[in-house]
C-alpha cells in the first residue's frame, strides 16, 4: 500500500496493481465449451516450466507461455492472441478485486475469533486465560454442534474486496491505483473485475 494526494489536498491510502498486459489465450464459445468466456494469461513463464498440453494452448495462440491464467465474461468480442491493457479500467468508477489473504498458521480462538479470554487470574484459573472455555450443552443434545468457533487454520483463503474506487489509472506502466487495501502480501496476484 502507499498513498496520493488528492485534488482537495486529502491524503488517500491506495493500493498499486499491476494490470496487464494481459493475452488471450483461449476463447471459449457456448457451441463448444457450453458457457462464453475469454481466457487470459498473465506474466512470463519459462518453457521448460510450462508443460507440453499448455504449451500448445499457448503455441495456438501465438504467444509466449504464461503463468497465470483466469477466465473472464466480456460483453465485446475478443480473438485468439489480442492484448487487453489496463485501458479497459479508465471508465470504470469501481472494481472488485480478488486474492488470496495472507496465511496465518494455526490460531487460537482470541486471535482467530475475537474471544475475550478469562480477564482475571480468580476461581482456580492459572492456566487457561486464552483457551476458549466449556464448548459442550447438556446430556442433551450430547454432542458439539457443527460450526462451533474453535482453534483452528487461519488466513490463505479467496477473498473479495468489493467496490474499491479508482483512484487513478497509468496506461504507459499497466497500473491502476485503487482506495484501500485488498487481501495478499506484495507481489501475489489478484484479479479486478468490473
Amino acid at each position: 500500500m502507499t498513498s496520493v494526494f488528492s485534488a482537495d489536498g486529502k491524503n488517500v491510502p491506495c493500493t498499486v496493481i499491476e494490470a496487464g498486459p494481459c493475452v488471450v489465450t483461449q476463447v471459449k464459445t457456448v457451441e463448444k465449451d457450453g458457457y462464453a468466456a475469454v481466457q487470459l494469461g498473465f506474466a512470463e513463464a519459462k518453457e521448460k516450466n510450462t508443460t507440453k498440453p499448455m504449451m500448445g494452448v499457448f503455441k495456438k495462440a501465438g504467444t509466449t507461455p504464461k503463468r497465470h491464467l483466469a477466465e473472464f465474461k466480456f460483453d465485446e468480442e475478443h480473438n485468439l492472441g489480442d492484448t487487453i491493457t489496463v485501458d479497459i479500467f479508465s471508465d470504470a468508477a469501481f472494481v472488485d478485486v480478488v486474492g488470496t489473504s495472507k496465511g496465518k498458521g494455526f490460531q487460537g480462538v482470541m486471535k482467530r475469533h475475537g474471544f475475550g479470554g478469562v480477564g482475571q487470574d480468580t476461581h482456580g484459573q492459572d492456566d487457561r486465560a486464552r483457551r476458549p472455555g466449556s464448548i459442550g450443552a447438556c446430556s442433551y443434545p450430547a454432542k458439539v454442534f457443527k460450526g462451533l468457533r474453535m482453534a483452528g487454520h487461519m488466513g490463505n483463503e479467496r477473498v473479495t474486496t468489493q467496490n474499491l474506487r479508482v483512484l487513478k489509472v497509468i496506461p504507459e506502466h499497466n497500473l491502476i491505483l485503487v482506495k484501500g487495501s485488498v487481501a495478499g502480501f506484495n507481489g501475489s496476484t489478484v484479479l479486478i473485475k468490473k
